[in-house]
Order: structure tokens, then C-alpha cells, then sequence
């Protein structure tokens, strides 16, 4: 009916019912906070790109995890930066890398919080993409196997959840069969299952120090125009057994993220990237934006969108105004 019978501004004036009647709510239990682990002792070294975040060595990953663990944020997900590259990233399945290291560390010291492993070749190998090269041409099928040695290798360390990235054609069920093989049929798999070939990766590869020494990735991560292909990719990584799926990027995939809730009955993730991260830094820095309102505004449109987990940068200092709320 209309004005005057009905006035929505009735449930906006009083904050009490604005909570009570509030459709979307955010906790530090939707969140996944990344970590990128390096090689050495003590080292705590600055990502200019991304202001409060860091290199770390597995002793200064510990520290961290701890105190991401006493925000209420359950769980990380690693990224390595190891001491030696190599064309086939042998680093990434190496039982003593950093990843694998800090995993054991981590289930150590903070054994509640939920450990997850990216499980790629970008950062492991001396060109910078995510699979074997052979000239000039990234080759699906000879990565699989590596991809499936890195995340047993993961699983074998004490990693809770995989996380391929990579965007290879099949790497879900080549990853799903060595695990099953080697006894870690209860280790769910969240597949990177829409990831687009952004722009907004630009400071994530400083962190990882993955930049492509030639070309990019477009012949295997998506492109950004494309919104039926997402529901594909999707379909494909549920049938080879992927428990969680994700959308990478987030916010400017807001859409993609609602079409997948809609289809698929299963968790959906979403990946504020570093891109996304880094804009709302940078604009707060210049007293543009006010930090906290616009990321939690940000981090609540995701939510709202149908994304179920949040990996983000973010995850620390949205727990801790959450906390504070």
C-alpha cells in the first residue's frame, strides 16, 4: 500500500529495531585470515603494498596465528615464499618448506585454529606461473601431479583444508584421489573455483613474490567478463569432489558470488583480495574514507551477496571492531 499507511522510516529510527530487523550480520567466525610464510628467523618484513601486513618466518608466523586466534578469527590460510625457486617449484612439495613447517608450528602452538594451505605453483617457481612450463605454453596435465604431491604434502604436515588456486582443468579430483590414496579422505578440499584473471592481484604478488617473468594468466584464470562460465567452473569442481567453493575476486564479483549461493547448495567463500585491501588503505591514509566504515561496509556487502566464509586482509581489524561492537 501507499505512503502514508506504509513508512518504512518507522523500523530506521530507533537503532534498537535497526538491529533487531537487520538482515545481514557479520562475525569473526565468517573470517579467513591470510599469511604469508618466508624462510629465516625473525623476520617480520613490511608488504608496502598492503600496510599491516607482513612477511613472516614460521616463528613470527606463530605469533601471529596466536593473536588471530584470540580475536575469535578460526582460521588462516598460507602462502609460502620459499628460499629457492625452481621451474617446476619443487619447494612447493618439499616436506621441510616453509609451508609445511609452519603448518607443524602452527597445530603446535595454537592447535584450535583451523590451518589452510594454498595450494599453487606461482610461488615456487622461478617464472612466476602456476604450472609447468614448456615453450612459452602452461601444461595442464603434467601440473596436476604436482599440484596433488604439494597438497599431500600439506595434509601431511597437519593442514585442515587445501585450497588449490591454480585454475588447472582437473586439479580438484587429481588432488581428491591422492588424498583418499593416502589416507586423508576427511580432509576437505575448498576449491579457488571461479578465479578471474584480475587486476586487483597487482600488490598480492609483491607479497608472494609471483609476478610472471613473461606473459600473464589468462589462459587459465577467467575473464573478468564473463558471468555463465563462473557457474561452470563451479559445477565442474563440486562433481570432482571440492567441498567449499570460492569467488576471487570479491567485491567487484559481487554478482558472481550471489549467482553461485543461488545454484549450488554448498558453503561459498569469497576472497577479498589485495587489490581491494590495498585501495581502502591507501584512501584512508590521504583522510579520503573513514577506515573501519567503509571495511566493514565492504566485508557486509560480501556477506550479503551470499558468501558464507571471508578470506581478507581485513580479518583482524574487523574482528576487533566487531569485538568492540
Amino acid at each position: 500500500m501507499p505512503f502514508p499507511i506504509h513508512r518504512p522510516r518507522r523500523l530506521r529510527l530507533n537503532k534498537v529495531v535497526r538491529n533487531m530487523v537487520r538482515e545481514t550480520y557479520l562475525s569473526p567466525d565468517d573470517l579467513i585470515y591470510p599469511l604469508f610464510v618466508t624462510f629465516g628467523k625473525g623476520v617480520r618484513k613490511n608488504i608496502t603494498s598492503m600496510p599491516g601486513c607482513f612477511q613472516l618466518s614460521v616463528d613470527e608466523t606463530v605469533k601471529e596465528a596466536q593473536k588471530v586466534h584470540a580475536l575469535g578469527i578460526p582460521a588462516v590460510i598460507l602462502f609460502g615464499i620459499p628460499e629457492h625457486k625452481d621451474e617446476r617449484g619443487t619447494e612447493a612439495y618439499n616436506a621441510k618448506g616453509v609451508v609445511q613447517k609452519a603448518i607443524k608450528a602452527i597445530k603446535d602452538k595454537v592447535p584450535d585454529l583451523l590451518v589452510i594451505t594454498d595450494v599453487c605453483m606461482c610461488e615456487y617457481t622461478s617464472h612466476g606461473h602456476c604450472g609447468i612450463i614448456k615453450n612459452g605454453r602452461i601444461l595442464n596435465d603434467p601440473t596436476l601431479e604436482l599440484l596433488a604431491k604439494e597438497a599431500l604434502s600439506h595434509a601431511k604436515a597437519g593442514a585442515d583444508m587445501v585450497a588449490p588456486s591454480d585454475m588447472m582443468d582437473g586439479r580438484v579430483a587429481a588432488i581428491r584421489e591422492i588424498l583418499d590414496t593416502h589416507g586423508f579422505e576427511d580432509l576437505p578440499i575448498m576449491s579457488y573455483a571461479a578465479k578471474y584473471a584480475s587486476a586487483f592481484y597487482g600488490p598480492f604478488r609483491e607479497a608472494a613474490e609471483s609476478t610472471p617473468s613473461f606473459g600473464d594468466r589468462k589462459s587459465y584464470q577467467m575473464d573478468p567478463a564473463n558471468r555463465r562460465e563462473a557457474l561452470k567452473e563451479v559445477v565442474i569442481d563440486i562433481e570432482e569432489g571440492a567441498d567449499i567453493v570460492m569467488v576471487k575476486p570479491a567485491l567487484s564479483y559481487l554478482d558472481i558470488i550471489s549467482d553461485v549461493k543461488d545454484a549450488f547448495d554448498v558453503p561459498v567463500a569469497a576472497y577479498n583480495v589485495s587489490g581491494e585491501y590495498s585501495m581502502v588503505k591507501a584512501a584512508a591514509k590521504m583522510g579520503w574514507i573513514d577506515e573501519t566504515k567503509v571495511m566493514m561496509e565492504i566485508l557486509t556487502s560480501i556477506k550479503r551477496a551470499g558468501a558464507d566464509i571471508i578470506i581478507t586482509y581485513h580479518a583482524m581489524d574487523a574482528a576487533r571492531a566487531l569485538n568492540k561492537s
